[in-house]
C-alpha cells in the first residue's frame, strides 16, 4: 500500500506490520473494530452478539454472531497474524450449534447484547429496521441451511483455504478476509480484503442459488399480508387518480407497507404508509449524507409553525439522532387488515398526502438548494469547537 502526497505529487510505501509487534489483540481491537464497522466486511451486517457462549454442554464461545440482510446467521471468527490450523473446524462447530436457533432465541440473544453493550433498546425493532420489514412475523430468521461463516486473519494456512474452497464447492457460504496493518509515521492503517472467494467468484456462486432465492420470494408474495398490500395499494392509486392527485402517477402497487413518490429533492420522498394499526403520511429525509439529512430537518423544524399551519395539524418530528435519516409524519389509527376500513383509509390518505405535498414541497426545495458544502460544514464545526469553554 502507498500513501499519496498530492502536494509533492509522490507516493510513499506504507510499512507492513504485524499485530503482535503493535500490541494489538484479537478481542480488544480487531473484534471491536468489526463490531462498530461491520460493513468493513463488504455488506451490511447486524452484530447481535460477541463472545457468544450460549451452547448447551460446552463452554466454547464464538467471536461474533451477526445477521445478514436475508436473515441468515453469520458466524465470524477472528484471528490476527495467523489463522491457525483449526479455525475452520471451530467455525463449523459453532455454525452447527447456531443452526438450531429459532426466531425467539435470536431476539433474546440480541436483546441481551443490546442491554449489556448498547444501553438497551428494542431487539425486535432494530431487527425489523435492519431486515426492512414492518413486523418480525414477516421474515424468517436463520432459515434452513443458510448459515454462513467468515474467517478473518492476516495469513491463512493452506489447510484452511483448502477447506473453505471445499465448503464453497458444496454450496456452503464461507469467506476469508485478509486483514493487514500498515503504518506511516504515527498513523496506523488497516487493509481488509476478501480473498476467498474473489468478488467475481462470489457473484457467480450467488448466481447459482438465485433460483432458490427467487422461489422463496415468490412464496413470500403469496402470504396474506403481501396480497393485502398489493390490493390496498392498487385501490389507493385508483383513488388518488380519481381525486386528481398526480404525485404517484408513475408508481405501481407494491407488496411493501410503504409507497414512495418523488418530492423534487433527491433522497427525500413523500411516503404513504399502510400498517396493520394505522395509516400514515410522511416526509423521509434519507439522503446519502447523514449531516445533510439532519441539516434539512433543522431548517424545516425552524419553520415548523408555518408548515403545520399549511398542513392543518400537529405533526410528529423525528430527528432520529441514532440513524442516518430523519422523518416528519402524521398518522391516524386504523385496523388496516380489515378490508371494510379501506374506503375510510383511502379517503384519509388521499386528503393528507395532498396536504403533505402542499406543506413541504416549496420549503424542502428551498432548503435543499442551500445545503452547506462539506467545507462549510467543517468550518462551522470548527467555529463551534473553538467557542466551547473546555472547563465547562
Amino acid at each position: 500500500m502507498f500513501r499519496v502526497d498530492r502536494t509533492e505529487n509522490r507516493i510513499a510505501r506504507l510499512a507492513q506490520r504485524r499485530f503482535g509487534e503493535l500490541a494489538l489483540r484479537e478481542r480488544d481491537h480487531l473484534q471491536e473494530w468489526l463490531v462498530h464497522q461491520p460493513d468493513a466486511l463488504g455488506e451490511e451486517l447486524l452484530i447481535i452478539q460477541k463472545e457468544f457462549d450460549g451452547f448447551d454442554e460446552t463452554r466454547e464461545r464464538l467471536d461474533l454472531l451477526a445477521l445478514d440482510k436475508a436473515g441468515n446467521l453469520v458466524v465470524i471468527e477472528n484471528k490476527l497474524d495467523d489463522s491457525g490450523r483449526d479455525v475452520t473446524w471451530q467455525a463449523l462447530k459453532y455454525t452447527a450449534y447456531v443452526s438450531g436457533l429459532n426466531k425467539q432465541q435470536i431476539v433474546e440473544i440480541y436483546q441481551q447484547y443490546l442491554d449489556r453493550y448498547c444501553g438497551g433498546g428494542s431487539a425486535i425493532e432494530r431487527i425489523c429496521e435492519f431486515i426492512e420489514v414492518e413486523e418480525l412475523q414477516e421474515t424468517v430468521l436463520n432459515p434452513g441451511n443458510g448459515q454462513r461463516m467468515m474467517f478473518i486473519a492476516a495469513n491463512f494456512r493452506r489447510e484452511v483455504t483448502a477447506t473453505v474452497l471445499w465448503l464453497l464447492s458444496r454450496g456452503i457460504r464461507a469467506q476469508c478476509f485478509r486483514v493487514v496493518p500498515y503504518s506511516f509515521g504515527d498513523e496506523l492503517f488497516i487493509d481488509l480484503q476478501q480473498i476467498i472467494p474473489t468478488p467475481e467468484a462470489a457473484d457467480y456462486m450467488i448466481g447459482i442459488s438465485s433460483k432458490e432465492v427467487e422461489e422463496t420470494n415468490v412464496k413470500g408474495v403469496q402470504t396474506r399480508r403481501h396480497q393485502l398490500r398489493l390490493q390496498f395499494w392498487a385501490r389507493a392509486l385508483e383513488r388518488l387518480r380519481a381525486d386528481g392527485i398526480t404525485l404517484f402517477a408513475n408508481v405501481n402497487p407494491s407488496r411493501d407497507h410503504w409507497l414512495n413518490a418523488g418530492s423534487g429533492v433527491r433522497g427525500c420522498p413523500f411516503t404513504m404508509i399502510f400498517a396493520r394499526d394505522e395509516a400514515r403520511v410522511e416526509v423521509n429525509l434519507a439522503r446519502v449524507d447523514r449531516d445533510e439529512n439532519k441539516w434539512l430537518f433543522e431548517q424545516l423544524e425552524a419553520d415548523r409553525s408555518a408548515i403545520e399551519a399549511r398542513f392543518g395539524g400537529e405533526m410528529s418530528w423525528l430527528r432520529l439522532d441514532e440513524r442516518k435519516q430523519s422523518r416528519i409524519s402524521y398518522s391516524r389509527p386504523f385496523d388496516g387488515y380489515d378490508v371494510d376500513n379501506w374506503p375510510e383509509m383511502l379517503s384519509w390518505l388521499s386528503e393528507h398526502i395532498r396536504k403533505l405535498e402542499a406543506a413541504f414541497r416549496q420549503p424542502l426545495a428551498q432548503y435543499a438548494r442551500s445545503i452547506p458544502s462539506v467545507d462549510e460544514t467543517t468550518e462551522e464545526l470548527a467555529r463551534v469547537s473553538e467557542s466551547v469553554d473546555p472547563s465547562t
